[in-house]
């Protein structure tokens, strides 16, 4: 059995990016691991996320993933209390040494608690203005010009949609799904081709049901199945209290013979390919509070 997974690595907090994303750094080194790095190039307004203290899901959520300890308290009075601060313009070499290092480096957002909770009200033009300033700050810092973006929350609109076709990007990342495809909204159809995370994330499953940490690396490397894989994971989490175990989860795989790849190395394994076409619906799923973008059944014309 062939199985490729595809790691795909989402900085949301300044704490996540001046911590998190240097430890991951190291540990991909160690390993000869190359992922895709999804950078919040904007404000860290985490604070603003109170918002969300009636959503069905979240209080639990921030209980079982110990949200304090993982985020930091500093963290989240960011945008209320305290300044919410920039981040990745707080240290541009921590990008700049993960470009070089050969890791995949592209856009997650401006202020990815601004999409998160604010998507389904702006228009289009905001959203334009938001990804223009995430991949004008992106080109600034890197020196050169990022070629994919992944939603935060994986959160999307026709409207965010829209915006991506015009970017002319390689290939997004918004959705969960079980492999490539090129997204229909309603009965609009897309060019940007998706790449969508096809396993839980680490924040999904711990504490769910009395999961321990050690049942979550289990129940993520039963999930693994022939062909593509796509594993989202979290600075502020795996980067940082969860380093250990994240590097147990890789070596497993290793052992198991998974070969890693980017997001990227994906995509391009599927050019030249006839992509399903395939909605894209919103819903709900175990673990996470909020809908979030699912990719549904082949769509006929």
């Amino acid at each position: 059995m062939s199985v490729t997974l595809g790691l795909k690595l989402d900085v949301d907090t300044l704490r996540g990016y001046q911590e998190g994303v240097p430890a991951l750094l190291d540990l991909f080194e160690k390993l000869d691991i190359r992922a895709t790095i999804f950078f919040s190039m904007g404000p860290d307004n985490s604070g603003k996320a109170i918002r969300r203290v009636f959503r069905k899901g979240f209080l639990s959520k921030m209980k079982r993933t110990r949200a304090v300890s993982t985020y930091g308290l500093k963290t989240m009075l960011y945008g209320t209390l305290l300044p919410a601060p920039l981040i990745v313009d707080s240290e541009p070499s921590i990008l700049r040494r993960a470009a070089e290092l050969g890791h995949e480096c592209a856009v997650h957002a401006w202020d990815h608690v601004e999409w998160q909770d604010r998507l389904d009200r702006m228009g289009i033009e905001a959203i334009r203005n938001s990804l223009r300033r995430a991949f004008d700050t992106f080109e600034k810092i890197a020196g050169q010009p990022a070629r994919s973006c992944a939603a935060p929350a994986w959160k999307v609109t026709e409207s965010s949609l829209l915006v991506q076709d015009e970017f002319r990007l390689d290939y997004c990342s918004d959705s969960r799904g079980r492999g490539p495809f090129l997204p229909v909204w309603g009965n609009r159809r897309f060019s940007t081709p998706q790449v969508p995370t096809t396993l839980p994330t680490l924040d999904e499953i711990l504490g769910v049901d009395g999961e321990t940490p050690e049942d979550a690396n289990r129940r993520l490397l039963d999930g693994l199945r022939e062909g593509i894989n796509v594993h989202t994971f979290h600075a502020e989490m795996e980067g940082i209290g969860q380093i250990r175990l994240f590097e147990n989860f890789l070596l497993e795989c290793r052992e198991r013979g998974v070969r890693f790849c980017t997001l990227g190395e994906i995509a391009r394994s599927r050019a030249g390919e006839e992509l399903p076409l395939c909605l894209l619906e919103t819903g709900e799923i175990e673990g996470r509070a909020g809908t979030v973008a699912l990719q549904g059944k082949e769509w006929q014309s």
